[in-house]
Order: C-alpha cells, then structure tokens, then sequence
C-alpha cells in the first residue's frame, strides 16, 4: 500500500480530497495510535514499537507513511510529532470529546 496523497484516489474516493486522504492515512492500522504514542516525549524506535504493541514491519510501514504526510520526524532522541502533527492532534481532540459523550451513552 503506497502513501496516500491528495490529488490521488485513496480508499472511499476517486477524487483525493485532503479529507478522504487524511481519513485514509489514519484508518491505516496503527496510525493513530503511533500518533497518540508520539504525543509527549521523542520515542526510539524500540520504545514506539512496545508502546504500540506491534510489530517492526507494520511499524516501519506507519513511520514511513506518517513520516512522508509530514506528520512524524526522525530527530534526536527518536521520532516525534512535527507541527503539522501536533496541529492534527489539537483538531483531533473534539472528536475525541465527542466519541467519549457518545460512548457514555452506549454504555
């Protein structure tokens, strides 16, 4: 599977918009949760790798595609959020708010 990219069809739709590429980077399996390991401190690869719970290859596959969306950077002390990654975490945070009121209803 290559990176998604904005212009190019993506899973769900032919035309690339940045939401559909967005939402298809980060329904990839582990995405976001790479993205919520990152959310602190610079992790080393072995670090991410048992924060995540996954294994080298899907991991390599994630900090590749992540690394390429210019969302995770490889810098001293290991990889972390870029700004544009940070910035995609504050615009996650409503929904995250939502998920958790929805989720209390269906409890």
């Amino acid at each position: 599977m290559t990176t998604p990219r904005i212009g190019q069809p993506v899973r769900g739709s032919t035309t690339g918009r940045p939401l559909m590429v967005a939402l298809d980077l980060l329904g990839r399996r582990t995405a976001l949760r790479v993205l919520w390991e990152l959310r602190g401190d610079p992790l080393t690869f072995r670090a991410l790798q048992d924060a995540c719970e996954t294994n080298t290859r899907l991991l390599n596959t994630r900090l590749t595609e992540l690394r390429e969306a210019g969302l995770v950077e490889h810098a001293e002390g290991g990889y972390r959020l870029t700004d544009e990654g940070r910035r995609l975490s504050k615009a996650l945070k409503p929904l995250a708010d939502w998920a958790e009121k929805w989720g209390d209803g269906k409890r």
